[in-house]
């Protein structure tokens, strides 16, 4: 059985009572409650963190799935939290991109949903090839602990950054051994390019330099989009700057981001549905009256 995390405060909402909602509040469409699946591989460490922040901290719910699960289909969301997956034994995430979950994921991505790995989670997406390059040993060949590392938006046209702005500092803690981000020159130049390149370590100030970056990543990159956009990939930890207690709440900006809708709404269906990404030319959507949202 699932471990489970939902706020009182959020109820299930039956379509007549969605369509009256949103007849009288259009703006509610901007927050309709979220559903997030938690990944959780043998070592994962991060993911009470991760339903804590979704439920405690944000009002939406989330479940806790085990690796060896392959259903996806109850979710809006997936995170593929911090920690040590398998140890890190071989390489960090080598092991980890076995599990018959991450056919799901892919699946979940292919879809059009967003996927967001943090850390160990990165680490695993790089290696299932759902984002490109690798994550390598850092260039000081130690683990790294720092509460107080700085990261500078680099793109907010996305549905992880949308609520930051171009050029903000957020301040979120690292940890890890091995976050050394690397991709041979094409990939690097191909990210530029594409504006894949979400986050950049940098100073206090917001100066990207060789000093700011802790771990060695080429072109100081600390997060990377996908190329349609869906799947994001980042080694500091927002959960663990998500409350004023833990000293920065700058990585609330990620998981609004992720719960607040990027662009323009869909309509809703004839039946109640949700908006979603299947809309087809002439604004139907092929969702029925149990339809999740689709961000």
């Amino acid at each position: 059985m699932r471990d489970e995390f939902v706020p009182q405060r959020n109820r299930v909402l039956d379509n007549q009572s969605l369509r009256r909602l949103l007849i009288l509040h259009p703006s509610s469409l901007l927050h309709l409650p979220m559903n997030f699946g938690i990944l959780v591989f043998p070592g994962t460490n991060c993911e009470r963190d991760c339903a804590h922040v979704i439920s405690d901290v944000l009002g939406h719910s989330a479940a806790l799935v085990w690796h060896n699960e392959t259903d996806l289909s109850a979710f809006d969301a997936v995170i593929l939290p911090g920690g040590f997956a398998h140890g890190d034994y071989l390489r960090t995430g080598a092991i980890a991109r076995f599990s018959p979950v991450m056919d799901s994921v892919a699946q979940f991505a292919a879809l059009g949903k967003p996927v967001i790995g943090i850390c160990n989670g990165f680490q695993i997406l790089c290696e299932a090839g759902l984002l490109p390059g690798v994550l390598r040993r850092n260039r000081e060949q130690h683990f790294i602990c720092r509460v107080n590392a700085h990261v500078r938006v680099e793109q907010n046209q996305n549905r992880f950054l949308h609520t930051a702005n171009v050029g903000q500092i957020l301040q979120m803690p690292i940890r890890h051994g091995e976050g050394s981000y690397f991709a041979d020159e094409e990939t690097v130049a191909q990210l530029e390019a594409n504006d894949q390149v979400l986050l950049r370590y940098c100073d206090a100030n917001g100066q990207v330099s060789d000093a700011a970056n802790s771990n060695g990543s080429v072109n100081n990159i600390a997060g990377i989009r996908s190329e349609d956009g869906n799947v994001f990939g980042l080694m500091p930890h927002p959960e663990a700057a998500s409350e004023s207690l833990l000293g920065s709440i700058d990585g609330l900006a990620i998981f609004r981001s992720m719960t607040t809708q990027f662009g323009a709404p869909q309509p809703i269906s004839g039946d109640g549905g949700f908006f979603n990404t299947n809309a087809d030319p002439t604004g139907n959507l092929a969702v029925g009256a149990t339809a999740t949202p689709d961000f």
